[in-house]
């Protein structure tokens, strides 16, 4: 099934934004069914692609495409009054072909799964299992979560009239870019984190590379050299 389709009502909706900051009940959408024709299909098509299914809210990759006509798709929907905001619990989502939820539900779900407890719980893990995971790493993980956190919740401002302007999607762009790069300085962070612990491991592990993939080897170490006695020459092995 596609991600980013529900029903509102007996209507066929594509959602922009599953929840809005400071509003959560809330959610942006459209009526595919109502749109002009090559507005619908290049939405559609977008939606229906790997990008589209991979982003969380299909508003993030609407603003990185344009119509045929040239012009940004979300920021087209935004000028021509396309952008419909209705109550989550009005909503139903169909993941799969036997099931359906509401979207306040999913959003709940998907909402518990971004809080970080999976997160903690594998830090807590490390320290436990894999040895001691230095204060400085784990402090700079959880201001790195904390502020990606924020970020999110700043993403987009969206007027009580549900519109959104110049200055929201603006808002929206540089927000996203922040998290990004939050999330790049967090993976360097693990990364260099990764390579300690494997180091205190085993010391003289080494990394090859290949076309195919990369494999860890150890380094084999030399045999050490033993010192043999000198057989000692008698006069009766002299013939």
């Amino acid at each position: 099934m596609l991600k980013h389709i529900g029903r509102h009502g007996d209507r066929k909706v594509a959602i922009i934004f599953r929840e809005l900051p400071g509003e959560d009940h809330m959610c942006l959408v459209i009526y595919p069914d109502t749109l002009p024709t090559h507005i619908h299909n290049s939405i559609m098509s977008i939606l229906e692609s790997a990008p589209g299914q991979q982003s969380p809210n299909l508003a993030d990759v609407l603003h990185r495409n344009l119509l045929p006509d040239g012009r940004v798709i979300l920021q087209a929907l935004h000028n021509e009054g396309m952008l419909k905001k209705i109550q989550t619990n009005q909503v139903i989502v169909t993941p799969t072909a036997q099931s359906n939820v509401k979207l306040d539900e999913l959003n709940k779900i998907v909402r518990e799964m971004e809080s970080g407890a999976d997160a903690l719980k594998r830090m807590q893990e490390l320290d436990a299992n894999a040895g001691f995971v230095d204060p400085v790493t784990k402090r700079r993980a959880e201001k790195a979560f904390k502020e990606g956190r924020i970020a999110d919740a700043a993403a987009l401002v969206v007027p009580a009239s549900g519109a959104l302007d110049d200055q929201s999607l603006a808002a929206n762009m540089l927000a996203q870019a922040k998290k990004m790069e939050i999330d790049a300085k967090g993976l360097v962070a693990e990364a260099a984190r990764m390579k300690k612990e494997a180091q205190k491991m085993f010391p003289t592990v080494k990394m090859k590379t290949s076309r195919s993939e990369p494999v860890v080897a150890a380094v084999e170490q030399p045999a050490p050299k033993t010192r043999g006695r000198k057989k000692a020459v008698t006069a009766d092995a002299v013939q």
